[in-house]
């Protein structure tokens, strides 16, 4: 055994290693944030305003001479939402007079059982959604019925694009072993039948959701390889290597294509030939701080280029030279992929979430915070403005939520979603949750009035409940306040727990009549009626 003397020094020794590598550490930590690059604010970087005139028409489905004793197609039912944000500059701003509001119904569900981590597209009648098993998946969109669907590799985390009856597809994995495991894949399929058109294999594995201009179709890879492909037989017409993977989906605008890699680059190439206009970095990747990759799918408003970073920021750049116009820290990684809109009423806005659970709308042209909302889960997927709503999902909680664009009031909550939740036609949300989409319509005039007589009901059912348990209690425990007081809340929620059970046992029996041992189509069938009742419980 030591002598005392040895082990008084030995833990006088201990003690003072571990207090000079706390004095490191804190030092380290101190000289990180000290140094960490600040935001950055140039308030001189050309911003374009733009007139009323020039936001984007709706793209339409060619419109087909009606059939004898047949209808035209409404322009509802010819509306595309061609591409992951919309426009071909990737804004995710459907500007609508008139747009879809809360309070909603559900008008159908479709149950994917696997994950939904990007929206569908629509053409027409259709949507096409891309789940990330890699399957291809055409839905009636006033039905919710499956048209048909397509097994197109083993992995993919993109939307589809659509143009001209083809869906266009990029794939993250082609196989689950093998060869194929490393390399992606890009296919057209025709919109009608899911008929594979054209196939191509690639070096490495993409998840850059598609554009699509005339007959060129564009996207990016891992490996750093941005294609032009023809769009009508899969044949490269040019390429381009970055100096990191591109995630993102590239977005269009005055003949240029914008993006950024995972490395902090963020680049400006001619959508003709694949010629580098320019190059830019940002210092978030210093002094070995994570973050710096750009995942963001860019959006390209007002001669400015919108797109957020690992470093935790939102950044703006010039569209014409690629100076940083601004930058903004938020505390956590920006994943999410911006809306940027000029509402009515309201000046141009650059809306997105971060990992820190915070939601933002910037002035586009400064950066400054319009206004923020905190207290979410992890933002990591895109914003979507319908009209003047902004919809995002929260990762952390799985929901989906809609804010007002002008105020940031929370005026929707849905209790299903998870990255990029939402596209419309003007008329129907389509919204993406977890593993199932919905359609969602706002209530007519006779549901909002069914809706507000039914709570009148509910309150005053309540209300008779709840005297009837004081009275009870009252008896049961006369003098003693506290225990008449318990009473009374314990006899409530025993009363509202069996008319739950009531409802509960009622969608079970529809469901049971409705599809008899069809053990999955009752489960799906009651979840609908626990849901669309909002009952709640098991």
């Amino acid at each position: 055994m030591a002598p005392p003397e040895r082990k008084r020094r030995g833990r006088l020794i201990a003690a003072g290693v571990a207090i000079a590598l706390l004095l490191l550490a804190g030092g380290a930590a101190a000289f990180v944030v000290l140094n960490q690059p600040k935001d950055v604010s140039n308030p001189d970087v050309e911003f374009r305003e733009e007139a009323p005139s020039a936001t984007p028409e709706e793209e339409l489905e060619p419109e087909e001479a009606a059939k004898p004793g047949k209808k035209k197609a409404r322009r509802v039912d010819r509306f595309i939402w061609a591409h992951y944000g919309y426009t071909r500059d990737r804004r995710r701003y459907l500007p609508v007079k008139e747009p879809p509001r809360p309070p909603f119904r559900e008008l159908w569900q479709y149950q994917g059982h696997v994950l939904l981590e990007f929206p569908p597209v629509i053409g027409g009648k259709r949507l096409y959604l891309l789940n990330d098993s890699g399957r291809l998946i055409s839905i009636h969109k006033h039905t919710g019925r499956r048209r048909w669907s397509k097994k197109l590799g083993a992995l993919a985390a993109a939307s589809p694009a659509y143009a001209g009856g083809t869906v266009y597809v990029v794939l993250l994995q082609r196989a689950r072993g093998g060869p194929g495991a490393d390399g992606g894949r890009v296919v057209a399929l025709d919109g009608k039948s899911g008929t594979i058109r054209w196939s191509r294999e690639l070096a490495s594995r993409s998840e850059s959701s598609p554009l699509i201009d005339g007959d060129t179709l564009y996207f990016g890879s891992e490996n750093g390889t941005v294609y032009a492909m023809n769009a009508r037989s899969g044949s490269v017409r040019w390429r381009f290597r970055a100096d990191g993977a591109v995630k993102g989906g590239l977005a269009l605008a005055d003949g240029r294509l914008f993006f950024g890699d995972y490395g902090g680059r963020a680049y400006s190439i001619r959508a003709s030939d694949g010629r580098q206009v320019w190059k830019t970095g940002t210092s978030g990747g210093r002094l070995g701080l994570s973050g710096g990759n750009f995942y963001s799918t860019p959006a390209v408003a007002y001669g400015r280029v919108y797109m957020g970073n690992t470093d935790g920021r939102m950044y703006s750049f010039s569209a014409r030279s690629g100076q940083i116009a601004w930058s903004r820290s938020t505390g956590g990684y920006v994943y999410s992929s911006p809306a940027v809109a000029a509402v009515p009423g309201y000046a141009p806005t650059v809306y997105f979430g971060s990992y820190s659970g915070r939601f933002y709308a910037l002035d586009a042209r400064t950066g400054t915070v319009r206004w923020s909302r905190g207290g979410y889960g992890r933002i990591s997927g895109g914003a979507t403005v319908i009209g003047d709503i902004v919809y995002f999902a929260d990762l952390g909680n799985k929901r989906t939520h809609g804010l007002g664009a002008r105020t940031g009031r929370e005026v929707f909550t849905f209790e299903r979603g998870s990255y990029n939740p939402v596209v419309s036609d003007g008329e129907t949300i389509f919204l993406a949750g977890y593993h199932a989409m919905y359609a969602l319509q706002p209530l007519t005039v006779e549901q909002k009035q069914a809706r507000t007589k039914a709570r009148k009901a509910k309150a005053k059912l309540a209300k008779r409940d709840k005297r009837f348990c004081r009275e009870r209690a009252r008896e049961a425990h006369r003098g003693e306040k506290r225990a008449q007081r318990r009473s009374t809340r314990r006899c409530v929620e025993r009363k509202a727990e069996r008319r739950r059970a009531l409802k509960r046992a009622e969608c079970r029996k529809r469901a049971r009549e409705l599809h008899g041992k069809r053990e999955k189509k009752v489960a799906r069938s009651y979840r609908r009626c626990v849901d669309r009742r909002n009952i709640g419980g098991r």
